[in-house]
């Protein structure tokens, strides 16, 4: 885990439950928090006592997306960098991977939801993927994933507009399994996570992968693409515009770009 427990690590009776703990900072994500993440699917993929993970965040926040000081500080340097490595490791996890969403899931903490097995959302869940308002475009191959989906015009809304859309629109998308009161969903995920984990590893591993084996190299094309994509609109003047205006808390002009 992070040295300073923004991601939090637990193992019990074969689940990894991997906390986003940092609710002061709407569980925005650093740098270190996705190599932290990276490393413990990582271990999680290769310790066998482990059958499930969990991915949650708070009652009131799931992930507000990218520190945005820590981003322009920190921007990603190549496919090494940390979020890429998260990214792929969440889109290759082998074994049944779970979310518990609650309050805002913004960029990342939708587009990560994409590669989980089963989403339980809380009711006052609100998805928003807003990068073309950053002058960036998709990552985690959802420019792929959520067309196929949502259909086409639906992920038009989602991704050109970039505007949330809230629990009950998500679940009929298909992107969740299940609305719940917040003070549930953790609750749910876990005892899910604790069925799966009473069945053979062996079967949920070859089940998962068969399900994913027609869409697996193209996500991963797809993703490098985008990370491609994404580095080069990151130094154009469009992006420079949408974090210079939240940086100075003003609305972005891009009037003339």
């Amino acid at each position: 885990m992070s040295d300073n427990t923004d991601i939090l690590v637990h193992t019990e009776a074969g689940v990894t439950t991997l906390t986003i703990n940092r609710v002061d900072k709407k569980n925005s994500f650093t740098a270190v928090m996705y190599g932290a993440m990276a490393d413990a699917l990582a271990a999680a993929e290769q310790d066998p006592a482990v059958r499930v993970l969990i991915i949650q965040g708070h009652e009131a926040i799931f992930s507000a997306g990218n520190d945005i000081g820590d981003f322009l500080n920190s921007p990603p340097a190549g496919q090494d960098a940390p979020v890429f490595r998260f990214l792929r490791g969440i889109a290759s996890f082998p074994k049944p991977l779970i979310a518990a969403v609650c309050g805002p899931a913004v960029g990342v903490g939708t587009t990560l939801l994409f590669h989980c097995d089963l989403v339980y959302a809380g009711d006052n869940a609100a998805f928003s993927m807003p990068f073309v308002n950053l002058g960036l475009c998709p990552e985690a191959a959802s420019s792929l994933l959520v067309p196929q989906m949502m259909g086409y015009h639906r992920a038009a809304e989602a991704l050109l507009l970039g505007e949330p859309f809230m629990a009950e629109a998500a679940l009929e998308v298909g992107l969740v399994n299940r609305v719940v009161a917040p003070a549930e969903a953790t609750t749910l995920a876990l005892a899910t996570a604790r069925k799966l984990a009473a069945k053979p590893l062996s079967s949920l591993v070859e089940t998962k992968r068969l399900m994913k084996k027609g869409s697996a190299q193209q996500v991963e094309r797809q993703m490098m693409e985008e990370a491609e994509s994404f580095g080069r609109m990151l130094r154009e003047p469009a992006a420079k515009e949408a974090f210079g205006a939240f940086m100075e808390r003003r609305k972005p002009d891009f009037s003339k770009i």
